[in-house]
């Protein structure tokens, strides 16, 4: 059964999850959301509990993401966390390994992306599918993707969607309220990433980035989408 996808503004707009991941936010302004929770069973926890992350990741992909084929998946994953398609070694072979503190507690390293947040998790793996999407049901139009940030979004972002064809990432953040590092992260990459200083604080970004989203003209004239949190496939 293809899980849909519903907005949180008119529960009557029912998409598909490629086009879901596509849009970014429903026209009216809405968050999309699943239309039901797939469920997982402690039997299939207990299966996916021998499995590595990559398994278990297009394990549960599969479940939210079902117009995505298993191969799909599979590609997507393995091109974001796997060792072999990763020659510098970002995640030194494992994505999120574990650390062992003491005999019952461990701690789960989230910082090997290419960023060094947490954020990278998800923004190494959004561009695949993103694009994936994008192939589905766009029709070969290009992205352009508006990201406000205070600083690790921005950075995580754009070293994600560098060099992805077919899609431009916009970075919008405030003068002088985000840390040296992180501004040099996305400032500094060209291509397809296109860094805007803005005179204000990061409430300002977000407010250009929520009109712009809103502006039927500019919508018109190019396909908008974001990498913010709203972005289902970045939840998921």
């Amino acid at each position: 059964m293809d899980l849909k996808y519903i907005s949180t503004r008119d529960k009557n707009v029912s998409v598909c999850s490629a086009q879901a991941i596509a849009q970014g936010i429903s026209q009216e302004g809405g968050l999309f959301v699943p239309a039901y929770m797939p469920q997982i069973s402690l039997e299939e926890i207990e299966e996916m509990s021998h499995m590595n992350y990559r398994e278990r990741a297009c394990r549960v992909l599969g479940r939210f993401l079902t117009d995505f084929t298993v191969e799909e998946l599979r590609q997507c994953v393995n091109d974001a966390y796997d060792e072999e398609s990763d020659p510098n070694g970002k995640f030194g072979g494992s994505p999120a390994p574990l650390s062992k503190l003491c005999p019952d507690m461990y701690m789960m390293e989230l910082w090997h992306g290419p960023t060094c947040a947490f954020k990278d998790m998800a923004l190494q793996l959004l561009p695949r599918l993103m694009t994936v999407a994008a192939g589905k049901v766009l029709d070969g139009q290009q992205i352009a993707i508006l990201v406000a940030t205070s600083g690790d979004t921005g950075s995580a972002v754009a070293n994600g969607f560098l060099g992805v064809d077919g899609i431009r990432v916009v970075v919008l953040y405030p003068k002088g309220k985000v840390s040296q590092i992180q501004e040099k992260q996305f400032t500094t990459l060209g291509r397809n990433i296109t860094a805007v200083e803005v005179d204000g604080t990061f409430d300002d970004c977000q407010r250009l980035v929520k009109s712009a989203f809103m502006d039927a003209e500019l919508n018109e004239r190019m396909k908008l989408t974001s990498a913010n949190s709203i972005n289902i496939a970045r939840f998921i």
